[in-house]
């Protein structure tokens, strides 16, 4: 499929689109309903009514590039639902491919991820005074 930098952001809408759109419906749809800039590199993924069709939306370095994928079975589950209010939901590389392939996520469960303690954290020692010996 698709090999994204860690940089580039993934966008789901949270409602439907009418995919008869191309580049620029999309993109419009991207501005209107997602609120992002659709020249900025991130992913916009689009479904339609009845969730067996997906469009992507992107823009490299000179044009849009689109992406269609109908399944001919099953329909597309996003892994969670968009917070009250919001346009879009934010996904992650792995959730959209595993999505794009007609896996269900909803109900999977993520692994608490490792974080990098503070220094403060760390149990550094303390520092050593001046005029002690090394």
């Amino acid at each position: 499929m698709l090999t994204l930098p860690s940089t580039v952001r993934i966008y789901l809408c949270a409602r439907p689109v009418d995919l008869r759109k191309s580049f620029d419906g999309l993109a419009v749809a991207t501005r209107e309903v997602i609120g992002e800039d659709p020249l900025c590199g991130h992913v916009f993924v689009f479904l339609n009514r009845r969730g067996d069709r997906a469009k992507l939306l992107l823009w490299d370095r000179n044009g849009y590039l689109l992406v269609y994928k109908r399944l001919e079975r099953g329909v597309f589950r996003p892994p969670r639902e968009a917070e009250e209010g919001a346009g879009h939901v934010a996904l992650e590389g792995p959730e959209l491919a595993l999505m794009l392939e007609g896996i269900d996520l909803r109900g999977a469960q993520r692994r608490p991820r490792w974080a990098p303690r503070a220094p403060h954290d760390r149990g550094a020692a303390p520092p050593i005074a001046s005029g002690s010996p090394l």
